[in-house]
């Protein structure tokens, strides 16, 4: 692994713990195989970076920075968010990939060597849309992800994303990552 994938990009609800809602920090617990998950990453020598969507911090629910200190508290190497609404209209907020453009310039990244694990399509369709590998996990809204894409409920863009690997949580895709790496 170590070489080829520069950055694995991991989404926070549903991905690594909680929920497929928003827990905020102090009340957000990982899911038993995440730590395991980020250590392995971590051993290869793979930056970690956080990808997530956290519109509770438009809302005055939490902050920025109590989402920095716990994903860095966690292992992350960086740390992307988007506190804006939905409705802000801004270019960071998955599914754009603002996020992602913004971590390759700050560490000159070539986003077709890094990967996105995350449990909703929005994920998939922003790792898709710089031609990141796409992994979905179906822990917190997964299941239900994978599930409709199984019947083909995505229509547009949305239809044209295709999961690299579908995962049973974020060990398992990160298993999986090791393996195609041999």
């Amino acid at each position: 692994m170590k070489g080829s994938i520069q950055a694995v990009f991991l989404d926070r609800d549903g991905t690594i713990g909680g929920h497929d809602h928003v827990v905020f920090p102090g009340e957000f617990e990982l899911y038993p195989n995440a730590m395991k998950a980020i250590n392995s990453l971590k051993e290869k020598e793979i930056k970690i970076y956080s990808f997530t969507n956290q519109p509770g911090i438009a809302a005055g629910n939490s902050t920025a920075q109590a989402f920095y200190n716990e994903l860095k508290d966690f292992g992350f190497d960086a740390v992307y968010l988007c506190p804006h609404s939905h409705e802000e209209g801004c270019s960071c907020r998955k599914p754009t990939p603002g996020m992602l453009k913004k971590a390759a310039n700050e560490h000159q990244l070539d986003l077709k060597k890094c990967v996105v694990i995350g449990d909703r399509w929005t994920d998939l369709i922003a790792a898709n849309e710089v031609g990141c590998l796409k992994i979905l996990v179906r822990t917190g809204a997964g299941q239900e992800a994978y599930e409709r894409y199984l019947q083909q409920q995505y229509f547009g863009k949305w239809a044209e994303v295709v999961p690299d690997y579908i995962a049973t949580d974020v060990l398992d895709a990160v298993k999986w990552l090791n393996h195609q790496e041999r």
